[in-house]
């Protein structure tokens, strides 16, 4: 089943249970957050990434991907000059199916995807072993950006539960947006966590040859279970 919803196009990829602020300054994003506060809570719209250019491009299906994530506004803090300040979580995934230009915004028609764990029948303990390599994996890749940053990275207990592990993965690792992208696009909990496990493996073998790449920090990396 489909349903509209506002889109916000931007060069970055959203993933559910993670936080993103938003400084809303363009007329029509500030019309979107207007018609957003006008309405019923929750007040919902969509996070989609662009495939090329910059935001004001994205006016068609060809300029996004076909998988973005819903975010709800939890906060807006209007400034005097008519922009906003907002605090906003992704929640579940979703396929855009067609846009609409109506409104000075972009609306899609999307249809929400399922967030199965993609364990098989019996295979729990298959995904288990999974997620445990994913974490040590994970860990692994922390100590190789701390050794070639000359610091330390912590970072709170990973979770247990495969969808919200491959999201807060998918989310703080270094990857390009494609790369990115294709981890929301993953079909479920257990491929995305497949695939940040070669991607983990990648990224630290590079990290050992090189000592070009930056240490992020990781001292404020938040994720909710909402």
């Amino acid at each position: 089943m489909s349903e509209m919803l506002p889109l916000f196009p931007l060069s970055a990829v959203l993933f559910p249970g993670m936080r993103l602020p938003l400084h809303i300054f363009e007329e029509r994003y500030q019309t979107l957050v207007a018609d957003l506060l006008a309405g019923p809570e929750p007040r919902r719209f969509g996070v989609i990434a662009i495939r090329a250019g910059r935001e004001v491009g994205a006016d068609s299906v060809a300029a996004l991907h076909e998988v973005g994530c819903v975010a709800v506004m939890r906060q807006a803090a209007p400034t005097a000059d008519g922009r906003y300040d907002l605090l906003t979580v992704g929640t579940e995934r979703f396929r855009l199916v067609d846009v609409d230009r109506s409104r000075p915004y972009l609306q899609g028609e999307i249809e929400l995807l399922p967030d199965d764990d993609g364990a098989e029948p019996g295979a729990a303990e298959a995904a288990a072993g999974t997620v445990r390599q994913v974490q040590a994996g994970f860990r692994a890749y922390l100590n190789a950006l701390a050794d070639q940053g000359g610091g330390v990275i912590s970072i709170a207990d990973l979770p247990d539960e495969p969808a919200l592990l491959s999201y807060v993965i998918g989310a703080a690792m270094i990857i390009d947006l494609p790369e990115r992208q294709s981890l929301l696009a993953a079909p479920d909990a257990v491929a995305r966590l497949r695939l940040e496990r070669s991607l983990l493996v990648r990224e630290i073998a590079m990290l050992r040859a090189t000592t070009s790449r930056p240490a992020p920090d990781y001292a404020h990396e938040q994720f909710s279970p909402n």
